[in-house]
């Protein structure tokens, strides 16, 4: 049985946590650093399975591809998936994913982001080295007592809700499908997301990117929010408008933004451009503003994490290989009807 499998945008560390974790699997792994697109997808030819991550552009032409070559399954190695065309996939190709690698290190590093912008950390560090001591402009305020609001409850908004608690904060979440129990455990309110614009100091934003989440933070949602608004994103780059995010953070209205995504970051984002131009003007603009930290997609970034998604991922392709249920398998019409949920494959 062919049992190959091609890696696609593979850096350092990922061919370091699979490589490592593979001698568990015994599978025939090729490492690709180009990132899977119409234009590489022949460099799958031979291939049973490919792993891809968050940048990688699995849209029809490229399953298309994928299936001509005769890869059989897509193995994300992420928990998003709004990079892949679900509806050119069904019944042509598999794809599974890592629902949850740790939900702790994404949510801690929403808090360092937190933390870093409130008590402008990044400021007194490069201050401090030119040896600057003054305090002027470092200004800061207590966590304690103040309101976060949490778009999305889900495992790391959860992580995240347990952290802040433990400063004092009040909590505010909105989610399409409020979880009361939840809600009564822990103290937090469910609320509708205009009351949780208008009463949060930060708002921090752990929803899936889908059609109606979108450019959920815009023109519109920056208005309503309090004055000097806090707005953290290690979700989904599109899920801000970062036109209108940069139009706030002129006004002052938004106070301070630390973002772990953004949403043309597929360029950038993983890659060192330090002797290249930035030719994205609105990227460019955003790393202007001393009141906005950009991290490179690393919120997931920790070593239990790595061997959480290299252990995942090889047991998903474990599991096509061997015939049976795909327990992280997602497909375009996946519902709580969907046969996958009576330990089938939906095709």
């Amino acid at each position: 049985m062919n049992k190959k499998i091609a890696f696609f945008d593979a850096k350092p560390y990922d061919q370091k946590s699979f490589s490592g974790m593979n001698s568990d699997y015994g599978f025939d792994i090729s490492y690709f650093d180009a990132k899977l697109t119409p234009q590489t997808s022949d460099l799958t030819i031979g291939f049973a399975g490919v792993c891809v991550f968050v940048n990688d552009n699995i849209n029809a032409k490229v399953i298309s591809r994928l299936v001509e070559n005769g890869v059989e399954i897509i193995g994300l190695r992420c928990a998003g998936y709004n990079n892949v065309d679900f509806k050119a996939a069904y019944e042509k190709i598999h794809v599974t994913r890592v629902p949850a690698y740790s939900p702790h290190a994404v949510a801690e590093h929403a808090v360092a982001m937190m933390l870093t912008l409130n008590r402008k950390i990044h400021k007194a560090y490069l201050r401090t080295r030119e040896g600057n001591f003054s305090l002027n402009g470092l200004l800061g305020f207590d966590m304690f007592g103040k309101t976060a609001g949490i778009i999305g409850t889900g495992r790391i908004a959860r992580c995240l809700i347990a952290i802040l608690k433990g400063f004092g904060m009040q909590i505010l979440a909105y989610d399409p499908r409020p979880d009361e129990a939840y809600a009564e455990s822990t103290g937090l309110r469910y609320v509708e997301l205009d009351e949780l614009y208008a009463i949060s100091d930060i708002i921090s934003l752990h929803c899936p990117l889908t059609t109606e989440t979108s450019h959920l933070i815009n023109r519109n949602a920056i208005e309503k929010m309090k004055p000097g608004i806090m707005i953290i994103n290690t979700g989904r780059g599109k899920l801000i408008d970062t036109i209108a995010l940069i139009e706030g953070l002129k006004s002052g209205r938004v106070g301070t933004a630390g973002l772990d995504v953004y949403e043309e970051e597929s360029d950038y984002f993983f890659e060192d451009k330090s002797a290249a131009m930035i030719t994205d003007d609105v990227l460019a603009r955003l790393l202007t503003f001393p009141n906005v930290i950009v991290t490179s997609h690393q919120a997931f970034f920790t070593s239990e994490a790595l061997r959480n998604i290299a252990q995942t991922t090889l047991s998903n392709f474990k599991e096509y290989f061997a015939g049976g249920y795909l327990a992280n398998e997602i497909c375009y019409r996946c519902d709580s009807n969907c046969i996958k949920q009576q330990g089938k494959r939906c095709f």
